[in-house]
């Protein structure tokens, strides 16, 4: 089983114009879609997709329309009762696939809500195989929220605690590394240089550059870290070695919710017990999957990309002295 969380779900609307976005101007829609989302849904959506056990926990007010989106995607999903509405977040995607993103912040969640919050997470992580943590925090709530229910499941389940698995950035992925030791991380390459304090604008070479900051963490503050970046592929980290995937060639139709499939893609490949290299590649491969498809779809097994991902052992540049 695979648990949620998503603490700041959003409604994701994605819109496809007929021509290049030109701001300012009335354009003409060629369509639009309306999807459950928020980070932890895409994930929990994606692994059942695949006919795997999840389960998303979601705070959501009883009468809030988004309720009828998370029936739509057929999640088994554990409702934490809170008084605000979920938000909206609007993608415009243009035909080369160029997106732009209107990202609201959601709802603030008071300090009881936020502890019903965490007691339904600690409660739905019961028997889980991996616990996922993914996405913003809402306002309200203090970046150390996600170390802190780290903690908590911890605490509570012992050695029968879950995996965790954390999908976030900023203050709240900082506050993980630094104090929860998670057991894998998914940073892209601008979260992970943020994560250690560097500017990832001047890079020449991404991929160096994302081994370099990552070795920085892992094993000491992460025991695995997922990196991905975008058409580069992804790299994998962990006590055993480092492992680089590369992207398969396709036609991007959106790029939201990718990086959620990728994390799916690893979490099912881990549960039937597969590789490193092989957990990497079917990361890729639902990555890919997912930029193919209009909106936030899940993608399942029968759209993953045709041929294999080519994945091999990476060894980072010796520097020059």
């Amino acid at each position: 089983m695979i648990v949620t969380l998503t603490a700041n779900p959003s409604a994701d609307r994605a819109v496809q114009l007929t021509g290049a976005l030109v701001p300012g101007e009335v354009q003409r829609a060629e369509s639009s879609r309306e999807d459950a989302g928020g980070k932890g849904v895409n994930v929990a959506r994606v692994v059942s997709a695949a006919g795997a056990p999840a389960r998303a926990v979601v705070p959501v007010n009883d009468h809030d329309p988004y309720r009828l989106l998370l029936d739509d995607a057929e999640v088994d999903v554990a409702i934490v009762p809170v008084a605000g509405r979920v938000r909206a977040n609007l993608t415009i995607t243009d035909p080369t696939g160029e997106t732009t993103k209107l990202n609201l912040p959601g709802a603030e969640l008071s300090s009881a809500e936020a502890a019903a919050l965490t007691a339904g997470v600690v409660a739905a992580a019961e028997n889980a195989t991996w616990l996922v943590l993914a996405g913003s925090l809402p306002p309200g709530v203090p970046a150390t929220f996600y170390a802190d229910l780290i903690a908590a499941v911890r605490d509570r389940w012992g050695a029968a605690a879950p995996r965790i698995a954390v999908d976030a950035s900023g203050a709240a992925l900082a506050a993980v590394v630094a104090s929860a030791h998670p057991d894998l991380i998914k940073p892209n390459h601008e979260e992970l240089a943020e994560l250690v304090g560097e500017d990832a604008a001047d890079d020449l070479d991404v991929i160096a550059e994302a081994a370099r900051r990552a070795a920085e963490l892992v094993p000491g503050r992460v025991v695995s870290a997922l990196v991905t970046l975008g058409a580069d592929g992804a790299l994998l980290f962990d006590a055993a070695g480092t492992w680089r995937g590369r992207a398969p060639k396709i036609q991007v139709a959106s790029t939201v919710g990718a990086g959620d499939s990728s994390l799916a893609g690893y979490l099912l490949a881990d549960l039937e017990g597969a590789s490193a290299p092989d957990r990497l590649a079917r990361s890729i491969a639902y990555g890919a999957a997912a930029a193919t498809l209009p909106g936030t779809q899940a993608p399942t097994p029968a759209d993953l990309p045709a041929g294999p991902i080519a994945v091999t052992v990476f060894s980072p540049p010796t520097a020059t002295p």
